[in-house]
């Protein structure tokens, strides 16, 4: 078994990430929208789902937003693997937790900035 990435399908700046984290991370991870997994199945709601990336670990092991990224580039190689380590150092995941929740209430908006 490998890591489940679950993340919003309809949203298209977390699709154009998913597409980067594949071409360019190459984590061991399996992408999936939440939308069309039974997760239930992992333990997880669609409130859990619509808020944060979740990251669902070869133990069964859930992360979710900023600690769900830093999982996910563990299992890729160097240096996304160091990456991983960093961002769950001390005052580091709190700025990366800050990151993402400030990211991930405007995915919106940036995704219309990102196209132009």
């Amino acid at each position: 078994m490998t890591a489940l990435v679950l993340y919003d399908g309809e949203c298209g700046f977390c699709t154009s990430c998913v597409r980067f984290a594949r071409r360019r991370v190459r984590p061991d991870a399996t992408f999936a929208p939440w939308q069309g997994h039974d997760i239930a199945s992992v333990g997880l709601t669609p409130e859990q789902c619509s808020t944060a990336l979740q990251f669902v670990s070869t133990s069964g092991e859930v992360s979710s937003g900023s600690r769900a990224v830093t999982a996910m580039l563990r299992t890729a190689p160097a240096p996304w693997t160091w990456l991983g380590f960093v961002g769950d150092a001390p005052g580091i995941a709190w700025v990366a937790d800050v990151a993402y929740r400030t990211v991930a209430a405007n995915r919106g908006a940036i995704g219309r900035l990102s196209r132009g």
